[in-house]
């Protein structure tokens, strides 16, 4: 999984601990390792979920500051399906 470089600090804090993703499939899987600086992202939850349960409160769970910035951020590629993937970072 790779994230924007503002949320990589925090993520290995442990200060955020989700991302909405918006993709055409899941490009992760629950038990994954993923890279990120000395440690790595363990995917922990993965699930589908609707645009109404995208909150101001994810939002903030997820490193932004409301849904609109999210928004900007989650899309990548073509897709049209909203994933939460849940994840701990470990070193």
């Amino acid at each position: 999984m790779l994230f924007t470089k503002r949320l990589r600090e925090p993520i290995m804090q442990g200060e955020i601990t989700c991302s909405v993703r918006i993709w055409r499939m899941p490009h992760v899987k629950v038990g994954g390792r993923y890279p990120l600086g000395s440690g790595a992202i363990h995917v922990t939850a993965l699930r589908e979920i609707g645009f109404e349960d995208i909150t101001p409160d994810l939002a903030r769970r997820s490193g932004f500051e409301g849904v609109v910035e999210l928004l900007k951020v989650a899309k990548h590629g073509p897709g049209e399906t909203i994933y939460l993937v849940e994840f701990e970072y470990r070193a």
